[in-house]
Order: structure tokens, then C-alpha cells, then sequence
């Protein structure tokens, strides 16, 4: 049985910064006993020890910039300025996990889920929970074959 993660990160006190854990937290995949769940404000170079042991990680977060509804792409390990401080992409914590691990990283992608307002206090946008809604229903269809 393949193992995977499924990790919304984003800040629910800004606004549509908080896509990413709504996400994880709305899915089917969230009663998969083959699916492990995690949520936080943000990536930390800490989580890569919730990469070990899995198949396939998606990291979900809020996008401003990509298209609507949301983008969904293969990520690999990469070093960028993030994989020294406090907060790190996703791409550098598969570098960290290379790093650390000495050993490939497993298969990882991204979701993107377009977001409008990300200011503190912000409720979700009503644009962004339609995105919201089209992701879930992707990872839905892709992951449990629905």
C-alpha cells in the first residue's frame, strides 16, 4: 500500500492564507487509513521528519499569483534561500530531506489554491472558497478514483 502525506500549510487567521489547511482538512483523504495528515501555519525545516516512511507528499498552500482556480505540479528538491531560516519552501525541505537522509526524496507535488485576501483578520473570500472547493474535489478525483 503506497504512503502518503497530504500537508496544508497557511496562516487561518489571514484570510484565504488558510486554503492549504481547509484543504487537508475538508477532503476524503483525511479518513484514508493509507493517507497521513498534517497541518500547520508553515513549512519548517523540522517537518522533514514528517516526510520519512511516505511514497508521495502534496503540499498544499494559498497562491496569490497562480491561476484559478488552483495549480497542481510535480516539485522536486531544490536549494533556494529558504533552506537556512525559519520558514522553507517545499522544494527546499526535499532538499533538506536529500541532506539529511542521504537519499532521494519521495515523489512530491504541489497544489496551489488561488487566493484574493490574505490580510490579518481576513475572512475566507467567497472567490477563494470556490477555488477551494474545485481543489478538493480534484485531489478527491485523483487520489480515491471517484
Amino acid at each position: 500500500m503506497k504512503h502518503q502525506l497530504f500537508f496544508g500549510y497557511g496562516n487561518p487567521g489571514r484570510g484565504d492564507d488558510a486554503l492549504g489547511p481547509l484543504c487537508v482538512e475538508k477532503t476524503i483523504l483525511s479518513d484514508c487509513k493509507a493517507v497521513s495528515c498534517r497541518i500547520d501555519m508553515q513549512l519548517l525545516v523540522e517537518h522533514v521528519t514528517d516526510l520519512q516512511d511516505q511514497d508521495e507528499i502534496i503540499f498544499v498552500d494559498a497562491d496569490m499569483r497562480c491561476v484559478e482556480p488552483f495549480e497542481f505540479s510535480a516539485i522536486f528538491a531544490q536549494k533556494d534561500d529558504s533552506y537556512t531560516s525559519h520558514a522553507i519552501t517545499p522544494a527546499a525541505l526535499l532538499y533538506v530531506y536529500r541532506l539529511v537522509y542521504q537519499r532521494e526524496p519521495p515523489a512530491a507535488f504541489l497544489l496551489r489554491i488561488r487566493g484574493y485576501d490574505f490580510a490579518l483578520g481576513d475572512r475566507l473570500s467567497k472567490k477563494a472558497a470556490i477555488n477551494l472547493e474545485a481543489a478538493i474535489q480534484f485531489i478527491d478525483r485523483r487520489y480515491l478514483h471517484l
